[in-house]
């Protein structure tokens, strides 16, 4: 099937970030394979995630199919651009059916792009992780590829009014070796693996970084654990109103950011 819609979308999107002089660092592009499933699984700091994580594929010639919730689909506006694209709806009254959409995608050879937290971390550091990304790459036999981004979060996230104007921002795309569901034995080993591997190289990210606070005002889209002001973990999570439950058995679903 041509793509008709995905190449203008990119090239509008490389536009923009010249014309915003944002500086990339793209790194590990070379682990996205050139054909062949696989599925890359990014951490959550910005509603523009996806257009940087995508990008990472960029060196291997590689088109992301993201799965992002139904309701982006719908809209007037994002819906024709997102099925034009190809991603991959989530409909939370059948996640088992987006669950089997994205493993067919995977079998038939695309890159399918998640984010395994399910929502935008506020204290930008990695939330809890949905477990399905494991079992969707382990029943498609193909890797996972762990995506760490930063900088995103100080264009446009949670709880923060939109800088897409801001000129001259670093972004850091840090893309990780492949991990093959075989080499682990079980999904609970993968998963846990890719919980590692996402936490050192989204540190990497934050420590290299070429940008400080240029001031007290300036220090929200730093984690705490680094000397900024953004949310702690535990105080994150009661902004976005989550309470301790009892553990339940996984659920097949992947969502992204449920306030796109």
């Amino acid at each position: 099937m041509p793509e008709l819609v995905y190449p203008p979308v990119i090239a509008t999107a490389k536009t923009l970030f010249r014309a915003l002089d944002l500086r990339l660092r793209v790194e590990g592009g070379q682990h996205v394979p050139r054909s062949g499933g696989a599925v890359m699984a990014s951490n959550h700091v910005s509603y523009l995630d996806f257009i940087f994580c995508g990008l990472g594929a960029q060196p291997s010639r590689r088109l992301v199919r993201f799965m992002a919730k139904q309701e982006v689909f719908t809209n007037r506006y994002a819906g024709p651009l997102m099925r034009g694209m190809r991603h991959i709806p989530v409909d939370r009254d059948n996640g088992a059916g987006s669950y089997a959409t994205a493993v067919s995608a995977l079998r038939a050879g695309e890159v399918v792009g998640v984010f395994p937290e399910a929502t935008i971390s506020r204290s930008f550091t990695l939330k809890g992780t949905k477990s399905g990304v494991a079992r969707m790459a382990d029943t498609a036999g193909v890797p996972v590829l762990p995506v760490a981004l930063w900088g995103t979060q100080r264009l446009w996230t949670k709880g923060r009014p939109k800088t897409l104007t801001r000129r001259h921002t670093p972004i850091t795309v840090l893309i990780g070796e492949p991990l093959a569901p075989a080499d682990f034995g079980t999904s609970g080993g993968l998963m846990a693996e890719l919980r590692r591997q996402l936490t050192a190289l989204l540190d990497r990210a934050q420590r290299e970084y070429p940008d400080q606070p240029a001031g007290p005002d300036d220090t929200w889209w730093q984690p705490a654990h680094l000397g900024g002001s953004a949310p702690t973990p535990e105080q994150a999570a009661e902004l976005d109103g989550e309470t301790p439950r009892r553990p339940r058995r996984p659920q097949p679903t992947l969502i992204t950011e449920p306030d796109h």
